[in-house]
């Protein structure tokens, strides 16, 4: 081989390997894969040391594969989450560099389930984030997926949850909210937290596991309407991404 053949930017690996080839960023990533988790967590998950979690999600979130926000619940708290869309984008481009013509395929074959799979979604209210996942799933998922949401604290539901998802050619208007005792006798397969404040207060209920967690910002919080509006836009798209994720492995 030319000496010359590959310049030193071309003998870097991509930084998407270097980040999972770490056997504790790997199972920081393997941990939040299917659910975000509080540092305390993933401290428990991977049964290493706090400062040394903490250095690795550091080196994690300036990769951009792992994002953070703070908990509805409390602010001091944060919820680390997995950027899937960029790991796939990242991880795709690194085959690519490896061969041209390797070219990974998003798409993937919903899991069919020969009995439907009972999925419940819970925030607070009950009133827009699981209210949208709801509805997302049951449209998306078809027979495949039995689909409830409920909430500690229920409320009618947003006007502009209607709305949002009639604009997602969704109509949602026969759902309605209800509380989570409701539910305590129906088995579900997953529980699903949409709200970080309801799986802060799941423990008060017995039968209440969830199996899973999203931390999605409320919309309802934002008091302009023109940018409440753009946040439960934002909202549904990330509630949409989520379940198609979810789709693909359960």
């Amino acid at each position: 081989m030319p000496p010359n053949f590959m310049n030193n930017a071309q003998l870097q690996s991509p930084v998407v390997l270097r980040m999972l080839a770490h056997p504790l960023r790997w199972g920081l990533v393997r941990a939040l894969s299917a659910s975000d988790r509080r540092v305390h967590e993933l401290v428990e998950m991977v049964q290493q040391p706090y400062n040394l979690v903490s250095y690795h999600l550091k080196l994690l979130r300036q990769s951009k594969i792992v994002v953070l926000r703070k908990s509805d619940a409390d602010s001091r708290d944060l919820y680390y989450s997995l950027n899937l869309d960029k790991l796939f984008v990242d991880y795709q481009n690194a085959a690519h560099a490896i061969h041209p013509g390797w070219i990974l395929n998003e798409s993937t074959l919903p899991i069919t389930h020969q009995t439907p799979r009972r999925v419940l979604f819970l925030c607070t209210h009950n009133s827009a984030r699981s209210q949208i996942a709801e509805g997302l799933l049951r449209h998306m998922g078809g027979d495949n997926y039995l689909v409830c949401s409920a909430g500690n604290l229920p409320q009618p539901i947003h006007p502009e949850t209607i709305a949002v998802m009639k604009e997602l050619g969704i109509d949602i208007r026969e759902q309605y909210s209800k509380h989570i005792t409701e539910l305590r006798d129906q088995p579900f397969d997953d529980i699903i937290t949409v709200c970080d404040r309801v799986r802060e207060a799941c423990p008060t209920y017995e039968f209440c596991n969830p199996t899973i967690h999203w931390s999605i910002p409320d919309p309802t919080a934002v008091p302009d309407p023109v940018e409440r509006h753009q946040a439960f836009t934002h909202t549904a798209r990330e509630i949409e991404r989520r379940i198609r994720q979810f789709m693909s492995y359960s």
